[in-house]
């Protein structure tokens, strides 16, 4: 996705094969784990793609892509925890100069964080990691947000989350 005239095309080409790939599925961590295989393999310059979900007041690792990663993020901490607590969408162009940034791998330089919203009811982040600064822009939190969307249209939530 290195044209940016091309972008919103290619997140709709997107949209489309995770659809065909949740048809008939409806387990959420099956769902959550090809979601993540899926963006690892459709987008360029990433260096971590995933999911944490809510439990017991904080985000908890989940399915992903890329280097070892956080296990446990507090609400409010870090970009995933800010996303979660304010249920919106965070991109930051310099994770360097997000105050209290997690520092899961060093390389990351950028992240865009979506929260996984049923309702109102908060279940988690899909988060996503790259090496270059500014990597994000309003196209990939379009796409990354209708990803999600189509992730939760498709998951049965389940009762540990």
């Amino acid at each position: 996705m290195d044209n940016p005239g091309k972008k919103r095309e290619q997140y709709v080409e997107l949209h489309r094969e995770i659809s065909a790939l949740f048809e008939g599925e409806r387990d959420f961590l099956a769902n959550a784990a090809n979601c993540a295989a899926l963006l690892w393999a459709a987008l360029p310059d990433l260096n971590w793609a995933g999911v944490y979900f809510l439990r017991n007041g904080e985000l908890v690792l989940g399915p992903f892509q890329g280097k070892i990663a956080c296990v446990r993020i507090a609400l409010n901490r870090g970009v995933c925890g800010a996303a979660a607590s304010r249920q919106k969408t965070i991109m930051v162009p310099d994770v360097h100069a997000f105050p209290g940034h997690i520092a899961c791998d060093g390389a990351s330089r950028s992240e865009i964080v979506i929260p996984l919203v049923s309702g109102e009811r908060l279940l988690g982040v899909l988060d996503l990691d790259s090496p270059t600064l500014g990597r994000f822009d309003d196209e990939d939190a379009w796409g990354l947000e209708e990803t999600a969307r189509l992730f939760l249209e498709a998951s049965e939530v389940p009762p540990w989350i």
